[in-house]
Formats: structure tokens, C-alpha cells, sequence
């Protein structure tokens, strides 16, 4: 379980959007896994079964506490101040164009992304962590894909189709 920490730190991250929640969702996400061990099945994924008690947990904080639109106003309102070198800030603007248009996605296609590109995990995993069929998965993250390279080659909406 150890192992799997900064795969749960990053993913937890990316969900809350603040350093400091992210450390509580992973250290809640710990405790819930240790006290309902009996519950894990032998011979089945960790990291999934860890990620579906995390994410879950996430959703719960937020259903309560109703902040989705705070969080995602804070993500997208929080500057960026980088003092790098000229290639390192056209790199980090590039991340900040992409993350832009991540953002942009419906959040169950954002998730969906997220999980199988930068968790790196398989189509069942991610399935089973959002409660889904692996079918689905594979509609989201198409859909996903779709829609962000749309974003990125035309980030105006200049060429939508009109209804």
C-alpha cells in the first residue's frame, strides 16, 4: 500500500486542487483501506480498489460541503508565476494551454482522461473505480479525446457548427 502512495497523492490532487486537502483525502483514503482490509479482495488490483475508496471519499466531501463550482473556480482562477528559462516557460505555457482545455471537458470525461493517460490505468481499472462498464470507460475517454483535440484546434470555438 506504501507503494501506491504518490499514485493516490497525484490523483488526489488533481481532484482537490489544493496541496493540503489532497494530503487529507490520501491519508483518510489510508485509514478507510486499513480499517475495511477484510473487505479487499485477494488476487484483485490495489491501486484500483485504494483510487475507488479515495474518489469516492472525495465525493462525498464534496456532495456535503457542495464546493465542485468553488473548487473549479479556485483551479481556474489561480495564476501562474514561473521564472524559468525561455524554453521551460514555452513548455510550461503548453501544459497550461492543455490543462486549460482539460478543464474545459465535462468532469466525467476529465476523470475518465485522467485515469487511463496520466494514472496510466487499464480500460477495467478505471472502470471499476468510477463504477462503470469497461465499455463505457472507452466511450469516455474517446469522447474525451475527441473533444479536447477539438479544443486544441480551435480554441475559440470560431468553427462550431451552428444548431
Amino acid at each position: 500500500m506504501l507503494a501506491l502512495v504518490p499514485s493516490l497523492r497525484a490523483f488526489s490532487r488533481f481532484l482537490a486542487r489544493d496541496a493540503a486537502l489532497a494530503d487529507d483525502l490520501v491519508q483518510e483514503t489510508v485509514l478507510r483501506a486499513l480499517s475495511k482490509s477484510e473487505q479487499f479482495a485477494p488476487g484483485t488490483n490495489l491501486k484500483a480498489w485504494l483510487f475507488s475508496i479515495l474518489r469516492n471519499f472525495f465525493l462525498e466531501q464534496t456532495r456535503h460541503r457542495n464546493r465542485e463550482r468553488e473548487v473549479l473556480s479556485d483551479y481556474a482562477a489561480s495564476p501562474d508565476r514561473v521564472t524559468q528559462s525561455r524554453s521551460s516557460l514555452q513548455e510550461r505555457e503548453t501544459i497550461r494551454e492543455l490543462d486549460h482545455f482539460l478543464w474545459q471537458l465535462s468532469p466525467l470525461l476529465r476523470e475518465a482522461l485522467v485515469l487511463i493517460g496520466a494514472q496510466e490505468m487499464t480500460y477495467e481499472d478505471a472502470a471499476m473505480v468510477c463504477g462503470v462498464t469497461v465499455g463505457t470507460m472507452k466511450t469516455r475517454v474517446s469522447r474525451a479525446r475527441t473533444q479536447l483535440q477539438t479544443l486544441l484546434e480551435d480554441p475559440d470555438g470560431e468553427n462550431e457548427p451552428s444548431a
